[in-house]
């Protein structure tokens, strides 16, 4: 073998490796976590906290934006629901009230949903992509027969010349989720209503 086809059968090894890499499915493990403070309203009083995932698939889209995509970015609801429970948990925690699971008469509730989860592909530019993330939480406080619902939206476009990694994914999926949960608690009037 001379070393033209050397070189050759290499940089087809190397195209062969690329091509899987874009291909390869994303499946991503979360911990949004919220970031901005809430205002007092509670004074130890009992509140049922709720989580729950609302979205029909666990897949949120593809890495190349097309439907027929073999590299799909998964988020598995049985792996972030508990998360978002966990911030729920904190966020009453940090209201001044006592989250509870157990659902009791007389007791406020809160329930966290996540209505979607998308990822995108944005527009095509020389050498530039683009990625269109968007998350919608609901929050609903039920208290003394009065009902609240909240819906809150967090959007992120993601300029990029090489196709984001996994734990690039991940990370830019955190702080999105995340800022959907700052702007739900940073709601005044799901505390209120909790404390009425």
């Amino acid at each position: 073998m001379n070393r033209r086809h050397v070189l050759y059968a290499g940089a087809a090894l190397l195209v062969a490796i690329l091509l899987a890499g874009c291909a390869s499915p994303h499946y991503l493990q979360l911990n949004p976590q919220r970031s901005t403070s809430v205002d007092q309203f509670g004074n130890g009083q009992a509140v049922t906290v709720a989580a729950a995932d609302e979205r029909e698939d666990d897949v949120i889209g593809t890495r190349s934006g097309s439907a027929m995509s073999t590299a799909v970015i998964t988020v598995s609801a049985h792996e972030l629901v508990p998360q978002l429970q966990r911030e729920a948990e904190r966020a009453v925690r940090d209201m001044g009230f006592s989250p509870t699971l157990e659902p009791a008469n007389g007791h406020p509730s809160l329930t966290v949903s996540l209505l979607h989860l998308g990822y995108e592909r944005g527009e095509n530019r020389p050498v530039i992509d683009e990625a269109r993330l968007k998350a919608i939480l609901e929050v609903k406080v039920v208290n003394q027969g009065t009902t609240y619902t909240g819906t809150y939206t967090s959007r992120r476009t993601q300029s990029y010349a090489v196709r984001p990694d996994r734990d690039t994914n991940t990370r830019m999926l955190n702080d999105l989720i995340s800022d959907a949960l700052d702007r739900a608690f940073s709601d005044p009037e799901l505390g209120r209503l909790l404390a009425r």
